[in-house]
């Protein structure tokens, strides 16, 4: 069970959510968001750590930001948490949660932010494309060891 029950988004965030609704399309918060999560959590550096007001009208459970994938989302908050030594308490990673969502929407919207869908998509298919390379990579260097 993760600690976080509802989050609601601050003004700003909301209005770069509109945004992004606008130039792909996708018509519900939680989705959009979900991408910003992923987003932000991939990238090497912690988010800037400063206090973001929920200020909007945009709330939505974890159940519906997860979209039933609650082990998932949480499970990548602990481990990157663990990685940038956040406490694992309540408020600490909830605030961090909080840190990587808007810094994630914020990326998103930002001037190299897809400017429509399948920009939008693309950013799933070149990190997927990194990956498969990776995979393929240390696939190779097994087998080359196994044959050795």
């Amino acid at each position: 069970m993760t600690p976080i029950e509802n989050i609601r988004l601050s003004e700003k965030a909301k209005t770069q959510l509109i945004t992004m609704k606008r130039r792909t399309g996708i018509a519900n918060w939680n989705v959009l968001c979900r991408w910003a999560f992923c987003l932000s959590i991939n990238q090497p550096t912690k988010p800037p750590d400063e206090i973001i007001p929920a200020d909007s009208s945009v709330e939505m459970t974890w159940k519906t930001f997860t979209g039933g994938a609650d082990d998932v989302y949480w499970g990548m908050l602990l481990v990157r948490a663990e990685e940038d030594t956040i406490p694992q308490k309540k408020e600490a990673l909830t605030h961090y949660f909080r840190l990587h969502l808007h810094r994630g929407i914020s990326y998103l919207t930002g001037a190299n932010g897809p400017a429509d869908l399948s920009q939008f998509v693309s950013l799933a298919l070149k990190k997927s494309a990194v990956s498969s390379e990776l995979l393929t990579e240390e696939s190779n260097l097994f087998d080359r060891r196994i044959d050795e």
